[in-house]
C-alpha cells in the first residue's frame, strides 16, 4: 500500500510539473493566460496532442522534438515535471498524507515556478512571491486553528514574523550591498545594476518566511550566499558582472531549511 501512496504521489508531482511549466512559459509573457490559448509548441504553434502531453513520458517516446515540426523541445520541460513529482515524494516521505504535505507542496511548486522564471528572466512576478506570502499565512492560520496552542505558540505567529524577518533579511542586506558597491569602492552603479537585491528577492524571502517561519528564513538567508558562491564568483571573474539571479539559491537554501533546518540548528546549537 505505501509503494501505491507513493507512486500516486510521484504521479500527481509529475502532473503538476507539468502545468509548473506552463506557468514558467506563459507567466512573464504579456497577451497569456494560464489556460487560454491551448498547450501548442512554441514555434510552429500547432497545438500539442493529448497523448503527447503526458509528463515525462511523452518527452521520451517523442525523442525530445515536436511531432510536427520535428524541432527540438526543450530540456526544461521534463526536467521541471521530474523536479516536482521527486520533490512532492521527498516531501511526503518527511511528512506523509498529512496537512503538511499539501502546504509544503504548494511552498515547493512557488519555488520552482520562481527559479526558472529567475533564471531566464531576471525576475520573480508577484504572483509567486506575495501570493505565495498570502498562501502561506493562510494555510498557517489554517493548521494553527486545531490545535489550541497559545497565541505566542500557534504556526500562524511564528509565519507571520517569518515574513516580516525574512523580507527584511534580504532588504537589509540590499541596502548593505549597495552601500559597499557604491560608495565605500566609489564605484557608481553599472548600466542595469543599480541593486545589488532585487525586490523580487524581498518578496520571495517574505514568501519563504510565511511558510518555514522565523528560525528557518534566517537558516534559508545565511545558506543561500554558499549556494550562489560559486556562480557569483564565474561571473564576477568571466562576465565582470556582480549581477545574477539570486532566487534560485534562495529556493534551494528554503528546501534545505524545510528538510534539516531542526538538524542544522541543533548541529550549530550544539557546536
Amino acid at each position: 500500500m505505501e509503494a501505491v501512496i507513493k507512486f500516486f504521489v510521484f504521479l500527481f508531482g509529475g502532473i503538476f510539473g507539468s502545468f509548473l511549466n506552463v506557468c514558467i512559459f506563459r507567466m512573464p509573457q504579456d497577451g497569456y493566460s494560464l489556460v487560454s490559448p491551448s498547450s501548442h509548441c512554441p514555434l510552429c504553434k500547432k497545438p500539442i496532442l493529448w497523448f503527447d502531453n503526458i509528463p515525462l513520458l511523452s518527452f521520451l517516446f517523442l525523442k525530445g522534438r515536436c511531432r510536427f515540426c520535428r524541432e527540438r523541445i526543450s530540456f526544461q520541460y521534463p526536467l521541471v515535471e521530474l523536479l516536482t513529482a521527486v520533490t512532492f515524494l521527498a516531501i511526503y516521505n518527511r511528512y506523509g498524507l498529512s496537512f503538511d504535505l499539501f502546504m509544503y507542496a504548494v511552498f515547493a511548486c512557488g519555488l520552482i515556478i520562481a527559479t526558472f522564471i529567475d533564471i531566464r528572466w531576471r525576475i520573480i512576478p508577484d504572483e509567486i512571491s506575495l501570493g505565495g506570502t498570502a498562501a502561506g499565512l493562510i494555510l498557517m492560520l489554517v493548521k494553527s486553528i486545531p490545535q489550541f496552542k497559545p497565541l505566542s505558540r500557534a504556526p500562524f505567529i511564528d509565519s507571520f514574523i517569518g515574513a516580516i524577518v525574512g523580507g527584511a533579511l534580504i532588504y537589509g542586506s540590499g541596502l548593505l550591498g549597495n552601500l559597499i558597491i557604491f560608495k565605500l569602492m566609489k564605484k557608481g552603479p553599472i548600466e542595469g545594476e543599480t541593486e545589488s537585491m532585487g525586490g523580487g528577492d524581498v518578496k520571495l524571502m517574505m514568501m519563504i518566511g510565511a511558510f518555514l517561519g522565523w528560525k528557518s528564513a534566517i537558516l534559508t538567508f545565511f545558506i543561500a550566499p554558499f549556494m550562489g558562491a560559486a556562480v557569483g564568483l564565474y561571473v564576477l571573474a568571466f562576465k565582470k558582472s556582480h549581477l545574477i539571479p539570486y532566487g534560485p539559491f534562495l529556493s534551494l537554501a528554503a528546501i534545505i531549511s524545510l528538510f534539516f533546518s531542526n538538524e542544522i540548528i541543533r548541529f550549530l546549537l550544539w557546536r
